[in-house]
């Protein structure tokens, strides 16, 4: 299993060497969640390339991010807006989304980037609410156990022909007929949805593997 993890690493390295290279606000933005002993959970170079060219090629305008951590993957994601374009991160965390700002202005992305502090579902509501729909593409990388309900709150929000992303689907639980696991039930309800037309594509990370679940939401047909 060691050297099975060694390779992906290798892997990685290779595939972001190439195409997914530390710039400086990237580089800042790990160092400082490290500094603030922030977990090591945010996205991979390589997946954040990913996000990165997913956005470009749906030429996302508005984006949602429901979990920011600290900015990592919303500095990838915002780096792919026009100049027009705005991005909403939501957080429940007030002093991770602190770190998330200062890593957002040293990337020149603080004019297109809005943290929102607070529980992702009372924030969602707030978004409703606020008619700041319908965004482009929404990416779920929060508490897992949450994932399901996040979708079904953010799927309103969405365009037809948008793109929802939902991080860590591929989790060692799915491979268990016995564990649950959040993302577990979230894979299951993105692939009972009619709306929704998906594929869960593995990435790599720096511990291994895991996956990232792609879904483009679709219109419903008629009820006959």
């Amino acid at each position: 299993m060691a050297d099975q993890r060694s390779v992906l690493q290798d892997y990685d390295r290779y595939i972001s060497g190439l195409f997914a290279p530390a710039a400086d606000a990237l580089r800042s933005a790990r160092g400082e969640m490290l500094r603030a002993s922030m977990p090591e959970i945010n996205v991979s170079a390589s997946e954040g390339k990913l996000l990165h060219l997913l956005a470009r090629a749906i030429g996302a305008e508005r984006i949602l991010e429901i979990g920011t951590l600290g900015g990592y993957s919303t500095i990838w994601l915002a780096r792919a807006l026009p100049p027009q374009g705005k991005l909403i991160s939501l957080e429940i965390d007030a002093r991770y989304a602190e770190v998330a700002r200062r890593n957002l202005k040293r990337a020149n992305l603080a004019e297109k980037v809005q943290v929102r502090i607070g529980p992702a579902l009372e924030s969602l509501s707030q978004l409703e609410a606020e008619d700041e729909g319908p965004f482009d593409l929404v990416f779920i990388d929060a508490d897992k156990d949450g994932y399901v309900n996040y979708l079904r709150k953010a799927m309103p929000l969405l365009r037809e022909g948008g793109l929802v992303l939902g991080d860590n689907a591929l989790p060692d639980a799915v491979l268990d007929s016995a564990a649950e696991s959040g993302t577990k039930r979230y894979n299951a309800e993105v692939s009972a949805r009619p709306d929704l037309i998906s594929i869960l594509v593995p990435v790599l990370r720096t511990r291994g593997i895991d996956g990232l679940l792609i879904s483009v939401k679709q219109a419903q047909a008629p009820k006959a």
